[in-house]
């Protein structure tokens, strides 16, 4: 509860460690209080809900514009709520109204870009980098209400930090001119761009989205960007909707690679996905075509034994023999680099191998939108609405059991929708890193080859064995709370799998009636080093 506005959360059956996963905007002013009351009950169908703890948070102690990950303690030591807090979309002193026309001062962004220099990559580790993004403006937008017009909002989300604009009312045409920053820590991550409409009742409505991976930008480009469907794959609804932004990134190369073989920052507020028929059907359509190239391999093989064409059987049987006979251990990693080789060759003459990304339908249930959206909220009843309820008949148990049933099924079905889904993706991210979609990531991967050819040639590979036990057996000694984490797949979690790619493929932009509608469009600006 914030002043008068009050929303409840879904109910978590059966746990102490409860996630709801949602999302609440409240409406913060001036004259009202400042203190944010959260009250946890325990749901009772029989009788009234009982009080299981209580907290407040004073917001007057958060700085605004910035996204804080807090631990909030119940009264009487009575458990501990995680929460995102963010204070934004504020108006009057902390919006910058004439962005435009603002001037950065070279001696700011001398000093950021210092920090993040190859010289000083040991200073702070977890300092990957600095987002800067300009919000200027966006239009062709679809109209959400009934007068012809929307109230359009934006929202800028990495990871986990979520800051947003100011509304913008009655105007298919927003003219936000706002600034935001972020810390990175993980120049992998991605940045999303959503507009939303603002309405009377708390509800939101969606307009548009882009995603963009911080690998992609191009410092200080101010450019339009083509607004998205839900699904990131077709142009969103209204007349070519299209967003203004400018963004500079600065952040060090060391600190970046290194960051890449540890865990990936989670997401808290990334649903677990259902089972839905047509993401099954998609899930199993990817393993199979990689497995289909598997089974290519192995006809190649096979025919080679066979003897279906002579001289390539000749060539391979010779180079089987030799490869056996001269064979090394430091040689692994240097049959990974000619597939690197052979690639970036082919990369060279023909440009990048990533997939050509069309503005393909893919159809889909209308509903599956609605599921996805973190914005779409329905009417919440106030707490005090639900705090009694009848007595269940034993016909409505009986019910609520076969309910329970038909729920687990669904839930083993999503384990092994996911669980397909899962394993074509690592397939798919070790091609697109051979593949060179990711450059900075498969270049990478080469120096690690490099390293590793020339550890192996001159350490025997027993010590190697011996030195990868001790660290298995020795971490929880002497770093007791250190993550534990495979370093192979911290890795490919990094590289985009082929619905990834997709989703940050740029639309190509309606070529405008009126070519002044873009003016100021694509600029950029120089970088001071």
């Amino acid at each position: 509860r914030l002043g008068n506005e009050k929303y409840k959360t879904k109910i978590e059956l059966r746990t102490l460690a409860p996630k709801w996963l949602e999302q609440f905007d409240f409406h913060l002013f001036e004259d009202q209080s400042q203190v944010l009351e959260i009250t946890v009950l325990d749901k009772d169908v029989r009788s009234k809900d009982d009080f299981m703890g209580k907290c407040n948070i004073d917001l007057r102690e958060y700085e605004r514009e910035v996204t804080h990950q807090i631990w909030a303690p119940l009264e009487k030591d009575a458990g501990s709520l995680f929460l995102l807090l963010t204070i934004s979309g504020t108006t009057g002193a902390e919006t910058i109204t004439d962005l435009v026309s603002q001037n950065e001062e070279p001696q700011e962004i001398e000093s950021i870009s210092n920090k993040y220099k190859i010289t000083r990559s040991f200073h702070n580790m977890k300092d990957i980098g600095y987002l800067r993004v300009k919000v200027f403006r966006a239009q062709g937008l679809v109209s959400a209400d009934i007068g012809g017009k929307s109230d359009p909002f934006c929202v800028l989300e990495l990871v986990n930090a979520r800051l947003q604009t100011q509304t913008e009312y009655k105007t298919l045409t927003p003219t936000w001119n706002k600034i935001f920053t972020f810390n990175v820590k993980d120049i992998h991550s991605v940045l999303e761009v959503t507009v939303y409409d603002e309405d009377r009742d708390h509800k939101v409505e969606f307009l548009g989205k882009i995603s963009i991976p911080l690998m992609k930008i191009r410092f200080g480009e101010k450019k339009w960007y083509a607004l998205k469907d839900k699904k990131l794959r077709l142009r969103a609804k209204g007349n070519n909707p299209e967003i203004l932004l400018e963004c500079s990134l600065h952040w060090n190369v060391i600190r970046a690679a290194v960051r890449t073989f540890n865990p990936k920052e989670e997401k808290y507020m990334q649903i677990e996905q259902k089972f839905k028929r047509q993401v099954f059907i998609r899930n199993v359509n990817r393993l199979k075509a990689v497995i289909m190239d598997f089974i290519e391999i192995g006809k190649f093989i096979k025919s080679c034994w066979e003897w279906e064409a002579p001289l390539r059987s000749v060539v391979a049987f010779v180079i089987f023999m030799i490869i056996t006979y001269c064979f090394e251990i430091y040689m692994l990693p240097i049959v990974l680099l000619l597939v690197f080789l052979r690639n970036y060759i082919v990369y060279s003459l023909v440009g990048s191998l990533m997939h050509r990304d069309e503005e393909a339908d893919f159809s889909g249930d209308e509903d599956d939108l609605d599921d996805e959206d973190k914005h779409s909220k329905k009417d919440r009843p106030s707490i005090e609405d639900d705090k009694s309820a009848p007595p269940l008949s034993p016909l409505l148990e009986e019910k609520k059991s076969l309910k329970e049933r038909l729920q687990a099924i669904q839930d083993v079905t999503a384990m092994v929708q996911n669980a397909i889904g899962f394993i074509a993706s690592l397939c798919e991210s070790c091609k697109n890193t051979f593949n060179f979609t990711v450059p900075f990531l498969s270049w990478l991967l080469i120096l690690a080859l490099i390293i590793g050819t020339l550890i192996l040639y001159y350490i025997p590979v027993r010590y190697l064995v011996m030195l990868w036990g001790i660290n298995k057996f020795t971490r929880k000694l002497i770093r007791p709370h250190a993550i534990v984490n495979n370093e192979v797949l911290d890795f490919l979690s990094r590289v985009p799998d082929d619905e990834e790619i997709r989703d940050y493929h740029e639309l190509r932009l309606a070529p405008a009636v009126d070519d002044r509608r873009r003016e100021g469009g694509h600029q950029r600006k120089k970088k001071i080093n």
